[in-house]
């Protein structure tokens, strides 16, 4: 018997083989979520109704477009998470919605995340699988997905590269770079071309400063990872895809395949500088590097020190850029509150002889309150998750194992309820007498994070984004360019759409 001139032994494999794959395709897209659906709502969780196997994720991208229709500039979180904003209103603060076949816990109630965080030692607490998954060209196993014992590990090895020793011999450099940032910047004003675009010059500054205290390196090989990072980051972050529903990835075959591609080549620079560090241990005035120190450690493997240098590639720079430019809009917006903090700038440098050290940017502490309150209203790390790694029990709710998890930390940031009802405005002075700036409650400001899981990495952010605005006040003033247009949007970080031109002054 043969059908289209195929053997019958042939036709019987294929026809089993379809039918195969229809049976695994039910039970992966349809069966499994919903009997975990089924069970979400038997621990009492209710949220939008999921279509599987998309989930929530066609409602997720017909809400992308919907503006705020707040009057105050700040008021983002519809703009941002329009989804999120929507559904609050039905199911509260908490509730489930699903990313194809993946369930989300939402929470944007600080009490709650209180509770489900001290029911949880931190390395019981997980990355979504989802996104480890879909992140891995951009993170591979660094510190910020690797789980359970490997997590405590690296957290063990790297955490002391980070000590007030260590950063005290990475403010150098970030002062010379950012002094060959000005240069350029006093050369551009010098020919008439007073409107600058912080954002992208931040951002490559930041860039290079990460390169530097990475790596000991300024060359064409740290531009070719912090390129390739900014395009992998585009094309995972800025395209419509199919996170969660299970066989997704092949939906867009030539994003996935660049994705690839892309990791594979940031590997591949990483590997080289990493075998070329160790063929030659301590290369003239790179012996405080980052690298340098995780070598002397000497207990990572080497796949380990190229995702951990991709992961401090990108968090080190990225977070720390947006932190500073977001700052410096919110400065060129009140101007009272930028002459007074550089008026304190003057009056500090001028106490420590003009030399900015440790002891220097600890006094400046109307920075440190501007800062706190740029990290609030656009807090570069918008979003934080975790995965359950065993039942939950917690107000007489159970949160399943496996049971992934969503902090909204851009709501509860803006939240009436938490700060009151200048939620939405600038006010450094929130920050004067209370290190969580006034908030009802201490889980309600996550900057960074919280628990054990807290950026590792954040010392060192403090002291660049001090040194950077140190010296970018003392030289110039800051006004909003008639160009400007206001719209952050989510690309794994809190970023502005159009970036940030600024009109720039020399003093």
């Amino acid at each position: 018997m043969e059908f289209l001139g195929l053997p019958a032994t042939l036709v019987a494999l294929l026809a089993s083989f379809c039918f195969l794959l229809i049976l695994i395709l039910t039970y992966a897209w349809w069966v499994s979520p919903f009997l975990t659906h089924n069970k979400l709502k038997r621990c009492g969780f209710v949220g939008p109704n999921p279509s599987f196997p998309l989930g929530n994720i066609k409602e997720m991208k017909n809400n992308k477009n919907i503006k705020s229709s707040s009057a105050s500039t700040h008021d983002i979180h519809s703009q941002v998470f329009p989804y999120f904003s929507f559904w609050q209103k039905s199911y509260g603060k908490v509730f489930v919605y699903w990313l194809g076949t993946e369930p989300f816990l939402y929470i944007a109630e600080p009490e709650l995340l209180k509770r489900i965080s001290t029911e949880v030692m931190a390395k019981r607490w997980g990355k979504p699988s989802v996104f480890r998954n879909d992140r891995d060209p951009m993170f591979g196993s660094g510190l910020v997905m690797v789980e359970g014992n490997d997590w405590v590990r690296h957290r063990h090895i790297v955490a002391p590269a980070f000590n007030p020793i260590n950063l005290k011999a990475m403010a150098s450099v970030m002062s010379e770079s950012t002094n060959e940032m000005i240069s350029r910047w006093s050369s551009q004003i010098k020919i008439g071309k007073h409107e600058i675009n912080v954002e992208s010059e931040v951002i490559t500054l930041a860039g290079e400063i990460i390169a530097r205290t990475i790596f000991g390196l300024k060359d064409e090989s740290a531009r070719g990872i912090f390129n390739r990072l900014s395009a992998l980051q585009m094309t995972l972050f800025n395209t419509n895809r199919y996170v969660g529903v299970p066989f997704g990835k092949y939906f867009k075959v030539k994003k996935t395949l660049k994705a690839k591609k892309l990791g594979e080549e940031i590997d591949q620079l990483l590997l080289s500088i990493i075998e070329a560090r160790k063929a030659s241990p301590k290369p003239k005035g790179s012996q405080n590097d980052l690298l340098c120190l995780l070598l002397q450690e000497n207990k990572l493997t080497t796949r380990e020190l190229v995702d951990e240098c991709k992961t401090f590639f990108f968090g080190g720079h990225e977070t720390t850029a947006l932190s500073l430019t977001w700052t410096l809009l919110l400065l060129a917006m009140h101007q009272d509150c930028q002459n007074q903090l550089r008026h304190e700038i003057q009056q500090r440098l001028a106490q420590h002889n003009h030399v900015i050290d440790l002891a220097m940017l600890s006094s400046l502490t109307k920075m440190k309150w501007v800062m706190n309150e740029a990290l609030r209203l656009y807090p570069p790390s918008p979003n934080v998750q975790r995965q359950a790694r065993d039942d939950i029990q917690i107000d007489g709710l159970t949160v399943p194992k496996g049971t992934n998890m969503w902090i909204d930390v851009v709501a509860m940031h803006h939240d009436p309820e938490l700060w009151g009802h200048d939620a939405n405005e600038f006010k450094p002075e929130r920050f004067m007498e209370d290190v969580n700036g006034g908030c009802k409650h201490k889980m309600g400001y996550l900057p960074f994070g919280f628990g054990g899981r807290m950026c590792v990495g954040r010392n060192l952010a403090f002291m660049e984004y001090k040194i950077v605005l140190t010296l970018l006040l003392s030289k110039f003033s800051f006004n909003i360019s008639p160009t400007y247009r206001h719209s952050p949007t989510i690309m794994l970080s809190l970023r502005p759409t159009h970036g940030v031109p600024l009109i720039v002054q020399p003093l």
